[in-house]
């Protein structure tokens, strides 16, 4: 069972998504993005690590070495012939035959974007990079509020758990919670409660560090991007239809996130445990 952080926005939940709660079983297919295509980018903690062959056919697909199967998008590309990717999975159901993933919910968080006008008084707006918030709920809305304002909610950051993988979160949840090193995929969430899961999760999953004001404790993620906890985590073991401006906005720039680590390396690295 790997730990996945997936991005749905407004515009496709609205649109023809079904709303759903924490434990429960859906299927999305899946789209692999750069991750300054999705709100401007600025994005630190929901960034994924893919790496592996992607087929070229009607749809770009990436069979990731660590179980997981997803669409690509054409400006999610690795460097210097590299077949690691940095960027975020989303849910797409738009688009064409992307493979569909079997997933539970174990964490849904509210993003609450900043937008600001492309020119003074223009009324055209974009979001601004990085200028966003993260709110835990229990179950995802049909609608979003705030639509047309500078700032408005435009979609979820969601944590699957998928049978038959592994990933880089997943490696984080169990270091974090002292499983020892060479336990298989799964044991990070035996034993916990869906409420405490849910709060750590949340905790792997903030919006960053502005200025040095924030009063959690600062820290790099496993992708070398700087993020943010300030949740108490529990030990292993432990008991218990509106404007299009919410649309994801491409942006010229690199596709891979600048802080990433070496693409050359090996997705999951037992010895970083």
């Amino acid at each position: 069972m790997g730990l996945w952080h997936v991005f749905y926005a407004d515009w496709q939940m609205e649109c023809c998504g079904t709303p759903f709660s924490v434990g429960e079983e859906v299927r999305w297919p899946l789209l692999f993005h750069a991750a300054d295509d999705v709100l401007g980018g600025g994005w630190q903690d929901q960034l994924t690590g893919l790496a592996g062959p992607v087929e070229q056919g009607a749809e770009r697909v990436l069979r990731d070495r660590n179980g997981l199967v997803v669409g690509v998008g054409e400006s999610a590309a690795a460097p210097g012939g590299s077949d690691r990717l940095v960027g975020l999975l989303t849910v797409e159901t738009h688009g064409g035959r992307l493979p569909e993933v079997r997933g539970r919910v174990r964490c849904v968080q509210v993003v609450t974007q900043e937008y600001g006008e492309t020119e003074p008084g223009s009324r055209t707006w974009e979001p601004v990079p990085g200028r966003r918030s993260l709110r835990s709920v229990d179950a995802s809305p049909k609608w979003f509020a705030g639509g047309g304002g500078a700032r408005s909610e435009a979609g979820l950051v969601v944590t699957l758990e998928v049978p038959d993988t592994d990933s880089e979160l997943s490696h984080t949840v169990r270091r974090t919670r002292g499983i020892p090193p060479g336990s298989p995929p799964g044991t990070e969430t035996e034993g916990l409660p869906a409420g405490e899961l849910a709060e750590l999760l949340a905790g792997l999953s903030r919006a960053g560090v502005r200025g040095g004001g924030g009063a959690g404790r600062a820290h790099r993620n496993s992708l070398g991007v700087r993020g943010c906890i300030d949740v108490p985590l529990p030990p292993h073991g432990r008991d218990q239809p509106r404007s299009t401006r919410g649309r994801p906005t491409t942006r010229p720039g690199p596709s891979i996130h600048p802080t990433a680590t070496d693409p050359s390396r090996p997705f999951l690295d037992s010895e970083r445990e």
